[in-house]
């Protein structure tokens, strides 16, 4: 028995990305202000590292509108055509922000290198510049300790990843800040260096988005640590006897799970799909970014073994009381039958046949018996039980 259970999107979920949008105008309107005072002061004073940096926060800006545009359409609802939400609109994003980033890392790496090795004379800068330096680092660094504390409240990766791209932008400022002030003291070849560890950590940053989207778009787990928590959760639900076959993916900021509930083999069908649900509802609470939970109804730990529908075929109940009436048409119950019970278990069919009465001077166990022997060159008939009274069925 399979079942899908949709966690629909939260009423707040409009208000969530408005959040999210506003902490990123914010962000790129301190992206443009620091930028052009990174850039107009670092052509003034011949600063590469400082105009480099400025490069870095101008990037800032391309990749916050394409933030805004991916939590927009990233967070709306399913449709027919993405019945599993479009998630994966962050995650494309995401690699792409890491793309621009190794890009402009690499260019800024180059072009510092060049002149650090044509040994092209670096004047100082001066205390203005190192002052402008001073107030970028301090913007960048509150920008980014805002856009992570919204992003963790709304849940978004891709927000996440802006934030750390702000902080990249402030620890490079840093490598700049150190830069200017050994230029200023006579050091001027520090400036180029400055730049260059600035590429370089911008690189790292950006093939760490690239890696952890990549790692997304192919459908990677959950950490162990996080499924184990899962698995524990499920096997405390009254009813389940066992869980396995437990697989996540991620998509976006949201997680999806599928498993397979072991249940006693004779609850009833709505009984098991109760306890499925119960456990739904039991990870949905202690992992709020469930959207999707899709669960297997079990009778049996079958954890291991070939896929059902990769064997031979069980018959379906037409075809058993077709071939138990062809052996039984001569066994008196069998005609007295009221009900007839099915169980599939142990690659045989368990049959309970209900009566209301039974034939003249018999008892259940001669019933069954009678039905036992009729029955013997029928493989597939399993347990064989004959119960006087309306199936509980």
């Amino acid at each position: 028995m399979g079942h899908s259970a949709h966690h629909h999107l939260p009423p707040d979920r409009g208000a969530q990305t408005r959040e999210a949008h506003k902490v990123t105008l914010i962000g790129a309107l301190v992206d443009f202000v620091v930028g052009v005072a990174k850039m107009v002061t670092g052509f003034i004073v011949g600063s590469a590292a400082l105009v480099a940096d400025g490069i870095h926060s101008f990037s800032d800006i391309l990749t916050d509108v394409f933030v805004i545009a991916a939590t927009h359409f990233g967070r709306q609802e399913p449709d027919s055509n993405h019945p599993y939400g479009h998630g994966r609109i962050e995650t494309l994003a995401t690699l792409w922000l890491g793309s621009v980033l190794i890009f402009v890392a690499g260019g800024i790496a180059w072009a510092s290198l060049t002149r650090l090795v044509s040994g092209e004379p670096i004047p100082a800068p001066g205390a203005w510049a190192i002052g402008i330096a001073v107030v970028a680092l301090l913007a960048k660094e509150w920008i980014f300790r805002y856009t992570l504390r919204v992003a963790r409240r709304v849940n978004s990766r891709l927000l996440e990843a802006n934030a750390w791209h702000s902080r990249s932008d402030a620890l490079s400022t840093v490598v700049v800040l150190v830069g200017l002030v050994a230029a200023q003291f006579g050091a001027g070849w520090m400036d180029a260096v400055a730049a260059i560890i600035v590429g370089v950590m911008v690189g790292q940053v950006g093939g760490r988005l690239l890696w952890e989207s990549s790692q997304e778009l192919i459908d990677t787990a959950l950490p162990r640590e996080e499924r184990g928590r899962m698995r524990e959760v499920a096997e405390r639900v009254p009813g389940v006897k066992g869980v396995h076959d437990l697989r996540t993916r991620t998509l976006g900021s949201q997680a999806l799970l599928d498993l397979h509930i072991v249940v006693p083999p004779r609850v009833t069908v709505s009984e098991a799909h109760e306890i499925g649900n119960e456990v739904s509802r039991r990870l949905r609470e202690t992992f709020p970014n469930l959207t999707d939970v899709t669960f297997h109804i079990d009778p049996e730990d079958d954890s291991g073994e070939t896929e059902h529908s990769l064997r031979p075929g069980l018959p379906l109940r037409g075809d058993v009381e077709g071939m138990l009436d062809d052996v039984w048409h001569n066994v008196r119950v069998w005609h007295a039958r009221v009900a007839l019970d099915l169980h599939y278990l142990d690659n045989q069919v368990d049959v309970s046949v209900y009566v209301n009465e039974l034939p003249t001077g018999q008892s259940l166990d001669e019933a069954a018996d009678e039905l036992r022997r009729a029955s013997r060159e029928l493989e597939w008939v399993g347990r064989l039980r004959v119960w006087k009274g309306p199936s509980q069925g």
